[in-house]
Parts: C-alpha cells; sequence; structure tokens
C-alpha cells in the first residue's frame, strides 16, 4: 500500500534529480569501516525514533564503524530504486515496500540479495507470524508468499477505525460490536447531519473501503487468489460485487462525503484530527500523529465483525545485490529485531512484531499492537488491494472515483479493475 508521507513528494522532486545523476556517475566506494543505510520513515515517527536508537547500538557494539544515514522520500525510493539498485551506488540495507509490484519485482530483477540462510541462522523466521512472512518471501516471478527471504520487517501496519469520543458522546452513539450495530451508528450520525466517515478518492482511502467491504464477504482463499494468484480471481464474484455496491450505496447514504472524491489523504486526516468527522477508517500509521495532534478525546476499533482487514507486515529491511557490506547490514536489521529496540518502537505508537508486550506502557499503543496481534494470531491480515500487480493503485483511485461520482455503475468499474487485473499478472 501507498501511504502518505509528509515532504516526501517535494523530496523526490529535489532529490530525484541526484539519485539518477548519481546512477550514472562512478559511484561509492567500498569502505568496510561504514555502513550506507537508507529509509523514508520521519524522525519523529516511531519507526525513526526506534531506528535512530538501533543506529547508536550499532556503532556502539561496532567500534570503528559509522552508519551513513541518507533519508529519502517514500516516492523517491519507491521510482528510483530499480535504477539505483542496478548502480555503484546501491546502499547497504534500505526500507523497501512490500508486495509483488515492489520488493517482489525487484527480487525478480535479481535487484536484490537472497537472505534465506541469514534469516534461518539469525532467527529471524521464528520471530515472524506466518502471514507476516508472507510479505517478505517470493518466488522466481516475483510472486509474495515465494520460497525465498528477500526481506525482513520489524514492524506491522493494519486498518482500523480511529473514532472521536466526544463526537460519539454527544450524538449518543456507542462504539458498535458488529457490522449491524456500525451501520446503525451510521445512520445516527447521518440522521443528526453528521457526515460520519472521513474520506479521501484521489488516494487510497476510498479504494480501501470498498476492499473491506469485500473482505467482510471473502475467506482466506479469497485473498490468496487475489493477491498471490492461487486461483483464478473474478470481480463479478459476490464479494466484489457487495464491496462495490455497497460503498456505491454508502456514499448515496452520506456515510461519506461526494465531494471528497479529490481529496488526498491528508485532507481526510487532518479533517478528522480537526474534529471535523466522527471517524476514520485508516491505517496504523496515522496512531502517532493522530495522538500528537487531534484535540479531543479519541480512540480505536478494528472493523466491527470482520475476519479480515487490510494490513500486513511493515515495510522490509533489503540488503541490495550491490551491497557492500552485507555482514553488517544484517548485524544492522539484528539489532532492530532485539526487544529493546521493539518495545522503544511500540511505546513510541508503532506495532513491532517481537515486543515484550508487558514493556508497552501506553494504554493506547498496548491496544494497538494486542489488536494486531489478535489478526496475525487468526490469520487475519488481509494485505491491500492495490498489490497484486504493477499500476494497480492508480487503477483502483480512477475507478472508485467514478463509483463516487456515479460516472460508472459498480459492475462497470469492476470490470476495468478486472482488464488491469488480468494484463498485470505474471505472464
Amino acid at each position: 500500500m501507498i501511504k502518505a508521507r509528509r515532504g516526501a513528494a517535494l523530496t523526490a522532486v529535489l532529490a530525484a534529480g541526484s539519485l539518477v545523476l548519481a546512477a550514472c556517475g562512478g559511484g561509492a566506494e567500498s569502505d568496510p569501516n561504514e555502513l550506507r543505510l537508507w529509509h523514508y520513515e520521519a524522525p519523529d515517527s516511531a519507526m525513526g525514533i526506534a531506528w535512530s536508537q538501533a543506529i547508536k547500538e550499532f556503532e556502539s557494539t561496532h567500534p570503528g564503524v559509522k552508519v551513513k544515514f541518507e533519508e529519502k522520500g517514500f516516492e523517491q525510493i519507491q521510482k528510483t530504486a530499480p535504477m539505483v539498485l542496478n548502480s555503484k551506488d546501491a546502499p547497504d540495507v534500505m526500507e523497501y515496500n512490500k508486495g509483488n509490484a515492489t520488493a517482489g519485482m525487484l527480487s525478480r530483477q535479481g535487484l536484490l540479495e537472497d537472505m534465506s540462510a541469514e534469516v534461518t541462522k539469525r532467527g529471524w523466521d521464528k520471530m515472524l507470524p506466518a502471514n507476516v512472512q508472507v510479505t517478505s518471501k517470493y518466488d522466481a516471478k516475483g510472486t509474495m508468499g515465494g520460497d525465498k527471504w528477500f526481506g525482513v520487517p520489524n514492524y506491522a501496519e493494519y486498518v482500523q477505525v480511529y473514532y472521536n469520543k466526544d463526537l460519539f458522546d454527544k450524538h449518543g452513539v456507542k462504539v458498535p460490536t458488529t457490522f449491524a450495530e456500525f451501520t446503525a451508528a451510521l445512520d445516527t450520525f447521518v440522521g443528526k447531519g453528521v457526515t460520519p466517515l472521513t474520506n479521501a478518492g484521489a488516494e487510497y482511502m476510498a479504494h480501501q473501503f470498498v476492499y473491506q467491504l469485500a473482505l467482510d464477504k471473502a475467506d482466506r482463499a479469497w485473498v490468496d487468489a487475489f493477491q498471490r494468484y492461487t486461483a483464478k480471481t473474478s470481480f463479478t464474484d459476490p464479494a466484489w460485487t457487495y464491496g462495490a455496491a455497497t460503498f456505491a450505496d454508502w456514499v448515496k447514504k452520506g456515510y461519506v462525503a461526494k465531494d471528497s472524491v479529490g481529496l488526498k489523504a491528508e485532507d481526510a486526516g487532518v479533517a478528522f484530527m480537526q474534529g471535523k468527522f466522527p471517524m476514520m477508517f485508516s491505517g496504523s500509521w496515522w496512531f502517532g500523529r493522530v495522538a500528537k495532534e487531534a484535540q479531543f478525546e479519541w480512540d480505536t476499533f478494528t472493523w466491527p465483525g470482520a475476519k479480515l482487514t487490510p494490513g500486513s507486515g511493515g515495510n522490509l529491511w533489503v540488503v541490495p545485490k550491490g551491497s557492500k557490506n552485507k555482514k553488517l547490514a544484517y548485524d544492522f536489521i539484528e539489532i532492530t529485531m532485539k526487544k529493546h529496540i521493539q518495545n522503544a518502537l511500540g511505546n513510541a505508537g508503532g506495532i513491532p512484531v517481537a515486543a515484550d508486550s508487558s514493556a508497552i506502557t501506553n494504554p493506547k499503543a498496548k491496544k494497538l499492537i494486542d489488536n494486531f496481534n489478535t489478526l496475525a494470531q487468526n490469520d487475519g491480515l488481509a494485505y491491500y488491494p492495490d498489490w497484486p500487480v504493477a499500476g494497480f493503485y492508480d487503477k483502483w483511485v480512477s475507478e472508485v472515483q467514478k463509483l463516487m461520482n456515479g460516472r460508472g455503475t459498480p459492475a462497470q468499474i469492476l470490470g476495468e479493475v478486472q482488464r488491469a487485473y488480468d494484463d498485470g499478472l505474471p505472464k
């Protein structure tokens, strides 16, 4: 899934040119006393805080070795990684997005190191739940869930409902525990002239509603067919039809605003944090920011009644084939997996994959982590709708915008999505 990163687009514009020039230039010299690290997490994010601590520990446990950290933009790495990793300027270790169209594509192109032996040797496979491992492992075609490890996540993520407790109390709405109670709550807000759900039609939020509603009628075999090509996916099946039709109906009913069709995720998130909407259905990546910026009492709940919901292990630590210090890269990854670093990540508002639950002191952060662990243990992570094929994200955005505008029926937009999906399947 592509997440909104503050400043990432600007960083990409300013820095992409330098990446292009570097890839065409002479390249970095090998230095056995330097670890070159790239990631795109903000310094005050949970991952940024934990990884800064990991860098300090790495340098203290590797006397004479310095970490040369370079902060990159999300879009910058996303768009230029294939070119840069095929040059002499590849870093030793970097954060990269997971999924068939990203890490899978690079693994297929031979740009990432097969980490399988190192993962087994260091026991990382024992630390990650089975459905978190799926996005770390790829087959020869670059399809996730394969037999070789090309990355390791040290955090996780999922989509949940953030809610404004003050607005719930003001309008006499109770926190729903079933889907029927959820829709009743939506109706109550609409009846009082309040649009219940913030939304962003120009980015991921809108099509994640469609996906979650489809997941309510799906099972693990359906997810595997869609995400991992284990069987043919038909977008005319009952689950997809229900998801698209129900979301179109939600727009008509006013559960989401029709004029949100052109909004970005940042717009929707800020509107929620300003108290303009009772709920936001979005990812755990918003957690730290909501905690910092919301000026009202808030909390979270998982999608009522769902056995499957969008989520996965976090972005991956990958080791490029061109890494000149692979052992140092593995040593750094190992430090990020240590309990005290994982605990720091959890207390900062992230979802660690190997924390000590009793060490998480923030009650809301503990709930965030416990809810993820429940989903992971019950095989409830369904990844994201834009993952299966390259270019799918843009197709989802444009088609769901048509659905919101009434410029396409559910059957028509699903037909377009089917064509894009079929065209993008690995041959």
